[in-house]
């Protein structure tokens, strides 16, 4: 399903479990059904600024069993904060393990969904977005924290 939004087109796709992915490309062969209507009715509400916390089911298809901690891991902050790198890491039980934290958001198959936007550097300063470093993945991620209120 394609979805306008503020930070440009979006992807969504699903399976009969949930909403499998969020994308800034198309998506060949995405399907349209219950998780994908309701993912885009809550990222409407998000990008108006009424929705804090997301309820559409979500379906990893993707990712190592590391990944998958590091997502829910992220799942986990709340609407209006960040975490750095490092405390990501102490949440998965994997302290020393920050650069995997990066590769885990880099693959993240739910941007905004799964809230890899709020994760920064332990300085303060934000990092890449996108698996980018470029202006436009730090852009991005620019708008969705001043969308939360957090810059």
């Amino acid at each position: 399903m394609e979805f306008s939004s503020p930070i440009g087109t979006l992807w969504l796709d699903a399976n009969e479990v949930g909403l499998t992915e969020v994308s800034f490309f198309p998506i060949e062969g995405h399907q349209t059904n219950q998780w994908t209507e309701q993912a885009a009715q809550e990222l409407s509400a998000y990008f108006n600024g009424t929705l804090k916390q997301f309820t559409t089911p979500l379906s990893f298809e993707k990712g190592t069993v590391f990944q998958r901690k590091v997502w829910d891991a992220l799942s986990d902050i709340p609407y209006g904060e960040t975490r750095s790198y490092l405390d990501i890491a102490i949440a998965v039980n994997s302290e020393k393990a920050v650069r995997a934290i990066g590769q885990a958001n880099r693959n993240n198959p739910l941007p905004i969904i799964v809230p890899c936007h709020r994760v920064i550097g332990k300085n303060g300063k934000l990092t890449g977005y996108m698996g980018k470093t470029s202006e436009e993945g730090l852009s991005i991620k620019s708008y969705l924290l001043e969308l939360e209120n957090i810059l």
